[in-house]
């Protein structure tokens, strides 16, 4: 079990250390269930209750908290602590367990390169053509198929299923279970679909006739940027032509689908249920919160924050606070919440006045 010293962890964290810093612990904890060995994160003053409780000898405290006074043998201060908690549990992370080197029970195509300090878990499947950079990381029953490029330090963990011809940076992980380079969801009728007439009537689909759906198939690939995460269970699919994109530092939570041609840029946070229709454009530190859905052959700006199950059918201009179904601006989508809780009020009021 690793321990780590106070003074440690407030170096990592470029924080304030008052009291011994010789004290050990060996994880975090709430204040109120801390073990003598556990760092209590009582950031906030609501949080002090919770340490009389607990048996921590020390914690992590909000600026100009009097630890003393609160039974510590020690506290590290911290001038944002959300942020803090990144670089704790980045310290205190001990990381999946996969061996070095490449298991024996891991198919690894003769033509596959492999990187340096690369570690290949069992039941792992290499394709033809694919090259693993230094230091990636592949746990069990993950597979590559042919023609996919990993960057450094990739972390793949178990169950990713990666396709042919996808590109990824370095500083990738990808949680358990994520599918990156599936076929796209493209298919089309012989003739004029009613799904076709109803997008260009607005709601005519013409005579009805049997539609038989015949597929597209995705030619090209997927291309993923440096120090990307993809949730659980996540899907990105391969582009028609040109590859489905995503920008440098972005991130996806569980469960977020990428259409085919997609095109995210850097540093946005697509959060869980996520869908982005196909060929879709969405700029630089976009938000979408849960269950937001983007229409397909949009644009949305740099900067749109999206809250939760908004549903984004024309472009989004670059900045802007968008809720609700369609999107409206946060501001507009409120006001239009508080006049439809007043509308029974209101019409009662108009018949009462007949």
């Amino acid at each position: 079990m690793t321990t780590f010293t106070l003074t440690q962890i407030a170096t990592a964290l470029g924080a304030t250390l008052e009291g011994d810093g010789d004290i050990e612990v060996v994880g975090a904890a709430e204040p109120s269930s801390a073990h003598r060995d556990q760092l209590a994160l009582a950031m906030d003053p609501k949080y002090a209750d919770g340490l009389a409780k607990g048996r921590a000898e020390a914690a992590i405290l909000w600026q100009g908290a009097d630890w003393r006074a609160l039974g510590l043998k020690a506290a590290i201060f911290v001038a944002r602590p959300r942020y803090a908690m990144s670089g704790l549990t980045t310290l205190m992370d001990p990381g999946p367990e996969i061996e070095a080197g490449i298991h024996p029970m891991a198919v690894v195509h003769p033509s596959a390169k492999i990187g340096d300090g690369a570690a290949i878990g069992p039941f792992v499947v290499i394709g033809r053509d694919v090259t693993i950079g230094d230091g990636a990381r592949i746990a069990s029953h993950v597979s590559v198929a042919e023609g996919s490029t990993l960057g450094r330090n990739t972390l793949l963990l178990q169950g990713v299923k990666v396709g042919a011809r996808v590109v990824i940076g370095d500083n990738f992980i990808a949680q358990p279970g994520c599918v990156i380079g599936s076929d796209g969801f493209s298919f089309v009728t012989p003739e004029k679909s009613g799904v076709e007439n109803a997008r260009a009537s607005l709601g005519d689909q013409g005579e009805a006739a049997q539609q038989s759906w015949t597929r597209i198939h995705s030619l090209g690939g997927v291309s993923i940027g440096n120090d990307v995460e993809i949730g659980a269970n996540s899907a990105i699919d391969r582009g028609t032509i040109r590859d489905t994109t995503i920008g440098n530092g972005t991130k996806l939570d569980n469960l977020v689908h990428i259409g085919h041609n997609v095109q995210v840029g850097d540093d946005c946070l697509l959060c869980g249920q996520v869908g982005i229709a196909g060929s879709s454009r969405i700029g630089n530190r976009v938000v979408l919160a849960g269950q937001c859905g983007v229409n397909d052959n949009i644009f949305v700006g740099d900067d749109v924050i999206a809250g939760g199950a908004t549903k984004i059918f024309t472009n989004a201009p670059a900045g802007r606070v968008l809720l609700g179904y369609p999107a409206v601006k946060m501001e507009s989508h409120i006001e239009i919440q508080k006049a439809m809780r007043r509308l029974p009020r209101f019409m009662k009021s108009l018949q009462q006045d007949k």
